[in-house]
């Protein structure tokens, strides 16, 4: 996403704020109380921008919420592709990418929770929109983690009949399970025995 200051409003003045920064400001509004609890005069505070200036940028509340939803999505598919990165050794590309969850939802860190798990609970089944981003992006990491188990499976690091696409399923729905279980700030040492078990039963 591309910063935009100064950059041109609809009526040709330019703008003399940030928009990533007031994305990413709503997005931690709308984190930490959801959609529906999330009022205007919520965003305009965090913003910092006048009622005007929100409605010019954005539109209304609906489409700022999805946009800071994309810049979630976006920064946890960048953070993927670091951790499963091909050039990397394949277990040891899914042993980070399950470590990163663990601390993500460690202790202090897993008390705010995830947006995503957040929004799918609270919007998914209500909203096309936001049903369309999660089932993307849920597809987009099984699809990344599936690429990491069958690099594994062509080394011969695959545990015999562990199907790649099967396990990566197993493992989306296990650090998404962590981010749930995160909210109750679980001890790492805990979790991490947890994956480590879990992923010790599809590698060799």
């Amino acid at each position: 996403m591309s910063r935009q200051t100064p950059a041109q409003s609809p009526r040709g003045r330019p703008r003399s704020f940030d928009l990533d920064a007031a994305v990413e400001r709503a997005m931690g509004v709308f984190w930490s109380r959801g959609y529906h609890a999330t009022a205007l005069p919520d965003l305009l505070r965090a913003t910092k921008l006048s009622r005007g200036s929100l409605y010019a940028a954005f539109g209304d509340k609906h489409s700022l919420f999805l946009r800071a939803l994309d810049r979630y999505i976006a920064d946890a598919v960048t953070r993927m592709d670091v951790e499963l990165a091909p050039r990397r050794e394949p277990v040891d590309a899914l042993r980070a990418y399950l470590a990163g969850y663990v601390d993500r939802t460690s202790g202090a860190n897993g008390r705010r929770g995830c947006l995503l798990v957040a929004t799918a609970m609270e919007l998914a089944g209500q909203d096309a929109e936001v049903g369309r981003r999660i089932a993307g992006f849920f597809r987009a990491m099984e699809a990344r983690v599936a690429d990491a188990l069958f690099r594994a499976k062509l080394a011969g690091k695959l545990a015999d009949g562990v199907d790649p696409a099967s396990a990566a399923k197993i493992l989306v729905c296990f650090v998404e399970g962590l981010r749930v279980v995160g909210k109750t700030a679980p001890a790492r040492a805990t979790s991490q025995a947890t994956a480590d078990a879990l992923l010790d039963r599809f590698v060799r």
